[in-house]
């Protein structure tokens, strides 16, 4: 898998447990492996549908009558789905994050490594890209992306240092980016802090945080009694999302108790959280941040 090392394969899939004869949706295609693992298991009347708004990942459709791929944000899932026809499935799994093509190409703006245009969009067609919200977005604005998406706790100076900077010269580049920063990157944590920045810029410009709850918010509808949720963030800001969906179908407080002081939920925890062995992480060092999140419908 040369576009992108699918993150723990086998727990993903088996934590959807397939009906030979069901539907599923995969809202993260990337490079297909978990689509691939998914088809492998079903039997000739399954169905799968996957979600990818990065043209990129087009080219690695799979050629399977069972199989659709729509080119959109799952965000919009529901929609998508109804317009082929389907209202309920059996299991949806999301690998969230970043796909290894997008890091590895330098022009799509996503890596630390390289010099690059600011983009990181993962639908290219998209008018927001990181050189806008560099750019051009008031300081109280660019402060609250970097202390919000990227936990940092000197968001406000960040902020405060790019906008002088970029009065005398547009910031561009990943590398006129780097060398505004340098203040702020300490040796020995400079690619941490780097990718903190790097981060809650990308999730601004994907609106990701955004599309994951609308996302979350229409899984309930959509999965037939006793199917099943499968998602791996990489986050803790998505992992909490997750998790608090999870456990309360919210994702601020706490549901209401009825007069006898129980609490209806959409969703039960099926089995702990999973993250990747030792040996998978030597393999993709990429996978070390994952958590695997497994639930059913109610």
């Amino acid at each position: 898998m040369n576009y992108h090392n699918p993150v723990l394969l086998k727990e993903t899939v088996d934590g959807l447990d397939i009906k030979p004869d069901g539907v599923y949706v995969d809202v993260t295609f990337g490079g297909g492996g978990h689509s691939r693992e998914i088809l492998s298991r079903l039997g000739p009347k399954g169905k799968l549908f996957a979600f990818d708004q990065d043209k990129d990942a087009l080219e690695n459709k799979i050629d399977d009558e069972r199989f659709t791929l729509i080119n959109e944000n799952f965000r919009f899932i529901k929609r998508f789905l109804r317009f082929y026809g389907v209202r309920k499935v059996d299991g949806i799994l999301g690998d969230f994050g970043v796909s290894s093509h997008q890091f590895d190409v330098a022009e799509r703006g996503f890596s630390t490594r390289f010099e690059s245009k600011l983009d990181m969009r993962m639908n290219q067609d998209s008018n927001l890209s990181a050189f806008e919200v560099v750019n051009k977005y008031e300081e109280k604005q660019l402060r609250d992306v970097l202390f919000n998406y990227g936990e940092l706790r000197n968001a406000a100076k960040i902020a405060r240092v790019v906008v002088s900077a970029r009065k005398d010269e547009e910031i561009a580049t990943s590398e006129r980016l780097k060398e505004v920063l340098q203040p702020f990157l300490p040796a020995g944590k400079e690619h941490k802090i780097l990718a903190q920045i790097y981060q809650a810029i990308r999730i601004e410009v994907n609106q990701e945080i955004e599309a994951l709850k609308e996302f979350l918010l229409q899984t309930e509808g959509l999965l037939n009694s006793g199917g099943r949720i499968s998602l791996i963030s990489y986050h803790s800001l998505e992992d909490r999302l997750v998790k608090r969906y999870i456990r309360s179908g919210m994702f601020e407080g706490e549901p209401e108790k009825d007069f006898y002081g129980n609490i209806s939920v959409p969703f039960k925890k099926v089995g702990k959280l999973i993250v990747p062995s030792f040996e998978e992480i030597k393999k993709n060092n990429r996978a070390r941040s994952a958590k695997l999140r497994v639930a059913e419908k109610l």
